[in-house]
């Protein structure tokens, strides 16, 4: 692994399946990840992805490149615009660094309307 790879991207459908279930998991229990409704009220479209479900995309979308060894010491991810269902998120991948067993991947996702989350992560991949 070489700074400048580029990680194959992985296209994430964005159910509404996805997003309650990511939201129950997590206990996040807020309206707008599971009541339509509501979260039309509070001025959104429809319900819309946790930042834990996106958290945890993320680290699969990079435990998945590294295999089943590697361990994600650190994740700093920021977000952009919502993932609504029936949107489709696309996550890709850069090696920033690469320091003895340890790794760095710059990781943006993005749906159709604009960035969902991006950041770095930051793992070690035994030889």
């Amino acid at each position: 692994m070489n700074v400048g790879d580029t990680l194959q991207p992985l296209e994430v459908p964005v159910t509404r399946t996805l997003i309650v279930a990511g939201a129950i998991a997590s206990r996040d229990y807020q309206d707008v990840h599971h009541d339509a409704a509501l979260a039309q009220e509070k001025g959104s479209p429809d319900i819309f992805m946790n930042i834990l479900t996106t958290n945890g995309l993320v680290g699969r979308y990079v435990t998945d490149h590294l295999g089943p060894h590697a361990v994600l010491r650190k994740v700093a991810i920021r977000l952009g615009a919502p993932n609504y269902p029936g949107d489709t998120m696309t996550l890709t991948g850069t090696v920033t660094a690469v320091s003895g067993t340890t790794v760095e991947i710059r990781v943006v996702g993005a749906n159709g309307i604009g960035r969902h989350v991006s950041g770095t992560v930051t793992a070690e991949v035994p030889a």
